[in-house]
């Protein structure tokens, strides 16, 4: 087994290899890409009641501290349980739907 030799990051005194890397310019091509298509491929999950629709629904806190038992209950009809219908919405798509509910987008 050979000797282990020390990364020439750490011996040029960077906190990291991705610092080193942007200094001296390796494999920015796969971060730029990977940067463009993370951002396009963003997705928005908004959580609704199935029995009413409405997205006003919060998560229940129950039971011991640090356990989750996962219920959810409707602000607007009362609901509770443990089946949420789950929408995942695009950018594109979440911002045309906070327009037609009338938020304020910053």
């Amino acid at each position: 087994m050979g000797k282990l030799a020390t990364p020439d990051w750490v011996k040029e005194g960077f906190d990291s290899k991705a610092d080193w890397e942007k200094k001296h310019k390796v494999g920015n091509k796969k971060s730029e890409t990977s940067k463009s298509s993370s951002s396009e491929n963003k997705t928005f999950k908004i959580r609704k009641c199935p029995k009413c629709g409405s997205d006003k629904v919060n998560v229940l806190l129950t039971g011991e501290e640090g356990k989750s038992t996962r219920e959810w209950e409707c602000k607007k009809c009362k609901w509770k349980g443990k089946n949420i219908d789950e929408e995942e919405l695009t950018e594109d798509e979440f911002m045309k739907y906070l327009d037609e509910k009338g938020e304020e987008v910053a």
